[in-house]
């Protein structure tokens, strides 16, 4: 966890920007699981007039429509505190439009390429098929999370560079391209497109992330996320 506190720092970046799809049900859920086991939380909001400060532990992104990811990045890019966090080892959990702007570059609607913010070794861009609806994937073994499920609706399509790996496989859905593969991982930075949102849906990547920053955390008895989990999933395939 960071040196200046001993609460876990969770920092929601943007959410006047970043934040469709109930996408905030990803910080709620990750700080419910943390107080669950007696870990101390901090839980920080950062509008895109705030500085990101770059001492937190978890950074979380979530989706946003064209012109509002563009301001993100932009802003994200001029301030720099994602970066400097993501140098210092912190773990960033992004999500559709904010998974696109941790890469590399990104494109805008008419797929012209813009630079992203840099932690992350992808490059995205627009297909010619939006990709709409129930998404079930299975996350590298290495992780230990299994299959996870979602919902995606995006147009973008999404390739990982050489200091990356794909997130997961995908059982069904588009993800990053044609349904192969779906987000991508490099260190403790992790994106997706997976909204529903992602760590509501999915308890185990939920605390994957909270592993990162913690060490290891006793198991929970099962309640309503994993009831969800299984619910989702035997609804989709």
């Amino acid at each position: 966890m960071s040196d200046s506190s001993s609460a876990l720092r969770l920092v929601w970046i943007y959410p006047d920007l970043l934040s469709t799809y109930g996408d905030k049900g990803n910080v709620l859920v990750l700080r419910r699981r943390a107080e669950l086991r007696g870990i101390p939380v901090e839980e920080v909001h950062v509008h895109s007039s705030d500085p990101v400060p770059a001492e937190g532990d978890i950074y979380l992104l979530g989706g946003g429509e064209d012109r509002p990811q563009i301001l993100a990045a932009d802003r994200l890019r001029s301030d720099g505190g994602l970066k400097r966090a993501a140098e210092r080892g912190a773990c960033v959990f992004a999500v559709c439009a904010g998974y696109q702007i941790i890469g590399e570059s990104y494109g805008d609607d008419d797929d012209n390429p813009l630079p992203g913010v840099g932690i992350l070794d992808i490059r995205s861009g627009r297909g010619q098929v939006r990709g709409v609806g129930e998404i079930v994937a299975d996350v590298d073994p290495s992780l230990g999370v299994g299959r996870i499920t979602g919902f995606e609706n995006h147009q973008g399509r999404t390739a990982i560079g050489s200091s990356a790996m794909p997130l997961s496989r995908v059982a069904r859905g588009v993800g990053n391209d044609d349904g192969q593969t779906e987000g991508a991982v490099q260190g403790q930075i992790l994106g997706t497109y997976l909204h529903g949102p992602a760590l509501p849906r999915n308890p185990e990547l939920a605390d994957l992330l909270l592993r990162w920053r913690v060490g290891e955390i006793p198991p929970l008895e099962p309640s309503w996320g994993e009831r969800l989990h299984e619910e989702r999933l035997a609804a989709a395939l």
